[in-house]
């Protein structure tokens, strides 16, 4: 297991730390078991010595007398060495016998007749556990009442306490240890489809796509379909990339083939003339296939993903103005009006300026290509929107979507690329913009819009 955190220690973590609050609580509620076990079992035997002694009771010279015999007491003796006590108390209290003076016991009897009370005390710098039997005499004349007191030090309960405490503590431990062992399996074996799929997806190699073929549990079921479908939109990113450098490669062949087709004619020639007009074409070939490498360069970025540029506040008037000057001397030179139509006022996007105008380029560009003799570029406010539009052919409405595709022209016998809107369509992408085609002023030519979510400076 590799890296900082790892999905077998956190389960392990959470699963561990209940079981071990709740060994914890085991282990308290044993100890607290233990001692009430330990005092209930010489509970019974201070029950036993106070009631010998009580059955030693007698009337004789018209006061208490008790002759104790030696086993009253013997049976509190244990292997711990306890020290015990005992009194005879009559009913105001006065002390008649015993080897201590031992207080009472201030409760009411819970029931009549011989009743026996427990409970701690602190006499003289030792802990005790005293029983108060209140009793008396049984002869026919005589009923008097009295108290045996008999106390006993905790030694034996303690000990006793703790022998059952480490004996439960040991089967606690164990049935830990068991718990632990088994989680420890638990979770291993539940992880087992996480490593199949793991080392399934570690073997594959790089240059397939295929889907996973892994029978899993529901859970890791769902992951593998998320797998798959990730691989499916890969499977489909990769076919239109192959098919789009199948489509550049040819786009780019056939200049180039001609450029060498008309070099190696040149070459043939003797006159200057034929040269030169080798020379023209040449010259507008190579012109035109450098504006396709600058045209795949720019749909390769906008396609990627990754490709995250930091929009800026731009005013669109200065944009389209700037951009309409750039182009006018080549649309002057094929005879094309060019123009602008700007808001009275400013109006914001949040943009990149360089691809706006790549953005106006294109569209004017392929006004002019596809026979537009009046292109106009307008800007328009609440929403923002930039359009540029001509007098051209236009595009019939049932293809215009088609148009968005690269290398994709309404004519093969015009020249272009088939980039131009493909690369307008990105643009509008990267910045969050609707792209609209429709047909021009009085239902003649093309108006290509790209309408911006609203900004401010």
């Amino acid at each position: 297991m590799k890296g900082g955190d790892s999905l077998y220690r956190r389960l392990l973590t959470w699963l561990l730390l209940p079981l071990l609050a709740l060994g914890g609580v085991m282990v308290f509620l044993a100890w607290v078991e233990a001692q009430r076990t330990a005092d209930r079992a010489f509970d019974r035997l201070l029950e036993a010595a106070s009631l010998a002694i009580a059955e030693q009771v007698q009337w004789q010279d018209d006061r208490l007398w008790l002759d104790l015999p030696p086993a009253a007491l013997e049976m509190l003796a244990t292997d711990a060495e306890e020290r015990v006590f005992y009194s005879l108390v009559d009913r105001d209290g006065r002390f008649i016998t015993g080897n201590a003076d031992l207080p009472g016991d201030s409760r009411r009897s819970i029931a009549s007749g011989d009743t026996l009370l427990y409970r701690n005390i602190g006499w003289q710098g030792l802990s005790l556990r005293q029983g108060v039997r209140r009793s008396r005499l049984e002869d026919w004349g005589v009923r008097e009442p009295f108290e045996v007191r008999v106390a006993h030090s905790r030694e034996g309960r303690d000990a006793l306490a703790a022998e059952l405490w480490r004996a439960n503590l040991a089967m606690i431990m164990a049935m830990a240890a068991l718990a632990t062992v088994g989680l420890l399996l638990a979770i291993r074996a539940a992880l087992t489809p996480l490593t199949r799929l793991r080392r399934a997806i570690r073997a594959r190699d790089p240059r397939t796509l295929a889907p996973l073929e892994l029978s899993l549990p529901r859970e890791l079921a769902e992951l593998r379909d998320t797998v798959n479908e990730l691989l499916a939109r890969m499977r489909r990113v990769r076919a239109n990339q192959e098919r789009f450098i199948g489509d550049a490669s040819h786009q780019l062949r056939t200049p180039l083939a001609g450029l060498s087709a008309r070099a190696e004619l040149a070459l043939r020639q003797e006159d200057p003339t034929r040269w030169k007009e080798a020379l023209v074409a040449m010259q507008a070939t190579s012109a035109r296939t450098a504006r396709l490498a600058v045209q795949l360069l720019s749909l390769t970025r906008l396609a990627n993903p990754e490709y995250r540029p930091e929009l800026v506040p731009l005013e669109l008037n200065a944009i389209a103005r700037q951009a309409v000057r750039d182009h006018w001397s080549s649309c002057h030179r094929q005879g094309v009006d060019l123009g602008v139509e700007a808001t009275g006022g400013e109006v914001w996007i949040r943009g990149m300026d360089w691809l706006i105008a790549e953005a106006i380029g294109n569209l004017i560009d392929n006004a002019c290509r596809y026979g537009g003799r009046r292109v106009t570029v307008q800007v328009e406010d609440a929403p923002p929107r930039l359009a540029v539009e001509d007098d051209g052919p236009g595009i019939p409405e049932a293809r215009r979507l088609l148009m968005l595709r690269p290398f994709h022209r309404d004519r093969d016998d015009l020249e272009g690329s088939g980039l131009g809107l493909a690369i307008v369509d990105g643009i509008a992408r990267t910045h969050g913009a609707r792209l609209r085609l429709s047909a021009g002023h009085a239902g003649r030519g093309l108006r290509v819009v790209l309408q911006f979510p609203g900004g401010t400076p």
